[in-house]
């Protein structure tokens, strides 16, 4: 008997919250659109697409994320603008182009604070141990020289 009500408990347990959920339906969506997108015009299709949903941020997260989207594609304008997981994110050109960075705004998994952060692609190493993504609450000019840097080293 406590054998099926573990079973069924098991059963039962949510393995993702709503918001996970909802990214990973996101990230499906946007692989089959990917998929159909033809090479000659992928780059726009990604910029409409991470353009959307910089439109759908609050108003300061939608500061950081169109500021964010300037510094990215002026330091780094072999990158390909597309969204990952429904977030503006940066990839290495081609169909199966890896992302370098991204964007994540505070209201999308409900936290304190939005990140700018690096997949494992990204050459930002530094020794042994090094930050992957950074906390940010508002951007000062020196934010922006900081992110334009990682950006730059990430893609060399």
């Amino acid at each position: 008997m406590a054998a099926t009500k573990t079973a069924a408990k098991r059963k039962s347990a949510k393995v993702l919250t709503d918001v996970e959920r909802s990214a990973m339906l996101e990230t499906i969506k946007e692989r089959k659109a990917a998929a159909r997108w033809n090479p000659d015009t992928a780059r726009a299709e990604g910029e409409k697409e991470l353009l959307g949903k910089i439109a759908e941020m609050n108003a300061s997260e939608r500061a950081m994320a169109e500021r964010i989207h300037a510094i990215v594609s002026a330091t780094a304008p072999g990158l390909m603008p597309r969204t990952f997981y429904g977030m503006p994110a940066y990839a290495k050109e081609g169909k199966n182009g890896k992302v370098i960075c991204f964007f994540q705004p505070a209201t999308k998994f409900k936290v304190r604070y939005s990140t700018f952060g690096f997949q494992p692609d990204a050459k930002v190493d530094d020794g042994n141990m090094w930050p992957v993504a950074y906390a940010l609450t508002k951007l000062t000019a020196a934010d922006e020289k900081k992110i334009a840097a990682l950006v730059k080293k990430a893609v060399s």
